[in-house]
């Protein structure tokens, strides 16, 4: 395989690992703060569509992104005031967020634009462009490995440039802030919490609005720089996989980016492989090759979800003692 095509299959792996990573994160932090999030894919969904139907009408790309976090800050709102201060079943409420966005996205495309549940294409002035692309053509230049690393590192949106320092960001203020601290301590230990005079309630309605606006950040991703409309259904597990992914970096930044980019990697090579003949096999089928990241998912949780330790008090709702 040469530069090129390395610097190639390296682009692509941070493309479709953004939606992953920032959904990863979004996830963390809610879980780290006690509350499992199983409405992530839910999330991303509902945002993906808020970001093209507005984008579609308003040809705005501020106003897509801004009803897009708008929308991811109410449903993780209301994630709160069901299972934070009603004490609801966080597994359950999750689970219908994900159940109702699957079903109004499609309902509501069908009803405003009739085109089966999509959105109108968005034309390159709604959708985010590339970064950095002087910079890359100044390193093409470079002899040898020049070309390569240029597709591989310049080019992209800023979304991949901000996906990947989030991760930074996040680590930073969880283990590097007070307000990291006692997010993390509310995960571990919600009555120690409210012993030392800081509200329990507060904090994990903190932790679950970064939660909104990463998954909406995720949701954006989708459609104004990979795919140019909504597709229903569009997001096809990755918020479980981002689930996944989080278990198996262990509730951490980095572990999680790591999983990310390798099943983000995974999904690069399933699009090249899809048609390739292989020794002794032949032609590979494509739903072979589809079933890769899913497939591993499966494996991450069978063989790491006994091994990686939640947080303590996580799905457990607290109820102050009087």
């Amino acid at each position: 395989m040469d530069d090129l095509a390395i610097g190639s299959l390296v682009a692509s792996t941070l493309r479709v690992s953004v939606p992953l990573i920032l959904c990863a994160l979004a996830g963390l932090l809610s879980e780290r703060a006690g509350v499992i999030d199983l409405g992530l894919e839910g999330k991303m969904l509902a945002t993906a569509f808020a970001a093209a139907a507005t984008g579609a009408v308003t040809q705005s790309l501020p106003a897509a992104l801004a009803v897009a976090l708008a929308v991811g800050l109410a449903l993780s709102m209301l994630q709160g005031y069901a299972c934070v201060t009603h004490g609801g079943d966080q597994v359950v409420f999750g689970m219908a967020i994900t159940m109702t966005a699957a079903g109004a996205t499609v309902v509501l495309g069908l009803a405003w634009f009739q085109q089966g549940g999509q959105t109108p294409p968005l034309s390159d002035t709604v959708r985010l462009g590339p970064w950095f692309t002087a910079l890359g053509e100044q390193v093409a230049r470079l002899p040898g490995v020049g070309p390569g690393l240029a597709l591989a590192l310049f080019g992209h949106t800023a979304l991949v440039y901000g996906a990947l320092a989030l991760v930074a960001a996040v680590w930073w203020l969880l283990w590097r802030t007070r307000f990291g601290l006692r997010l993390r301590a509310v995960g571990e230990n919600p009555a120690m919490v409210d012993a030392a005079g800081v509200g329990v309630a507060r904090l994990r309605y903190q932790a679950l609005a970064l939660n909104g606006l990463l998954s909406a950040l995720a949701g954006c991703s989708l459609v104004l720089a990979q795919n140019p409309s909504f597709i229903p259904n569009m997001t096809a597990g990755r918020g479980y996989m981002a689930l996944a992914a989080m278990i198996f970096g262990k509730w951490h930044p980095a572990g999680a980016l790591a999983a990310c980019l390798l099943f983000g990697f995974l999904d690069a090579v399933s699009i090249r492989l899809q048609g390739a003949e292989l020794p002794l096999v032949g032609t590979v089928p494509v739903q072979a090759i589809q079933a890769l990241p899913y497939l591993l998912t499966v494996v991450l949780l069978a063989g790491f979800i006994g091994r990686s330790r939640a947080p303590a008090a996580l799905g457990r709702p607290y109820v102050k003692e009087r």
